[in-house]
């Protein structure tokens, strides 16, 4: 396994919607796993393909705590097929790192993918699962959680981004 690039925020990659996930192969696996130690190494809670330069339907996920076991959750082609309730919370993304907001998003979801072996299942998530889905699932749509954000909180993103952006050039 190998850590991987991620892409960062305005890259043209995270604006694209990805393709669907057609080949069920040892090279998808790789790339899964190649992910999900992307994701642990950052660190965060979720990761989608196209962060790492590659626009194809695959997401990673765990929300388990630090002094938890893993719980990985590999998400191929995955749709939300039902939601409720309402959430605000804040949210960060490795590819657009140092910069936080308040998202509205659905309290729960009912998300249906495909997993390693090509099997459909369903899972219901809640609370932090439930974010990152809908998180990951916006990136294969391409779409940014900053892209949720106001008019007048946009701009202040962008903003506050070129000062980020320097702040993170300086210390390079």
């Amino acid at each position: 396994m190998s850590l991987l690039k991620i892409h960062h925020y305005p890259d043209p990659v995270l604006k694209k919607v990805a393709a669907p996930v057609t080949e069920f192969d040892e090279d998808l696996r790789q790339l899964a796993y190649d992910m999900a130690e992307t994701m642990y190494a950052a660190p965060g809670v979720g990761l989608a393909a196209p962060q790492v330069g590659i626009s194809k339907r695959l997401a990673v996920i765990d929300c388990s705590s630090r002094d938890e076991e893993a719980q990985l959750l590999i998400m191929i082609n995955p749709e939300i097929i039902d939601s409720e309730g309402e959430s605000c919370e804040e949210e960060g993304c490795l590819s657009v790192p140092e910069y936080y907001a308040k998202v509205d998003r659905s309290a729960s979801v009912k998300v249906r993918f495909q997993d390693l072996d090509e099997k459909t299942r369903i899972i219901e998530a809640q609370g932090l699962t439930a974010i990152a889905c809908q998180h990951e699932i916006d990136h294969l749509d391409g779409i940014l959680f900053v892209d949720h954000l106001s008019p007048l909180k946009r701009s202040l993103f962008r903003k506050k981004w070129k000062k980020i952006q320097e702040h993170m050039t300086e210390q390079m």
